[in-house]
């Protein structure tokens, strides 16, 4: 989720709740305690040069129970940000603590932003020699060769 689309539904919310992946809301009395621009400047594994940068959301639990982040404020601190520190419209990371501190992705569903999972990934598997998986197709899920006509496409 872009920086640009958090903003345009924060607009029109009158609460916020985050979710975690296991379906899980975040205590109601999180606060944000850091809205920046992290930017990461690495070699990957085949000797490429990269350069990501990403909107960081740092959520945090304090034993504040009747704290309760508005849209309005977050909106407000996500706008000095973006004043401050020249933030592009980049896609968002969120930062949560758990066991330690979780790294998600982040989507909307109508009512509550959701933190999505996020994997490590290969970014040379051409160069290290990592072929790509092959999707596993049932044979059921096949055509048979009767249904097959010709110019459908199927053979």
């Amino acid at each position: 989720m872009k920086l640009s689309q958090v903003k345009t539904t924060l607009n029109q919310l009158n609460t916020i709740a985050f979710q975690l992946p296991n379906g899980e809301l975040v205590p109601n009395h999180f606060h944000v305690t850091e809205v920046g621009k992290v930017t990461k400047h690495f070699i990957d594994c085949g000797g490429v040069e990269r350069k990501e940068e990403v909107v960081n959301f740092q959520l945090w639990n304090a034993n504040d129970y009747d704290h309760r982040l508005h849209p309005e404020r977050l909106l407000k601190i996500i706008e000095l940000s973006q004043s401050k520190l020249a933030i592009e419209d980049l896609d968002i990371e969120v930062e949560y603590q758990a066991e330690t501190i979780g790294k998600f992705g982040l989507d909307f569903n109508g009512t509550n932003f959701l933190l999505t999972a996020k994997q490590t990934d290969c970014l040379a598997k051409d160069s290290c020699g990592i072929s790509e998986e092959k999707p596993q197709v049932q044979v059921s899920q096949l055509q048979s060769a009767n249904d097959c006509a010709p110019g459908s496409g199927c053979c």
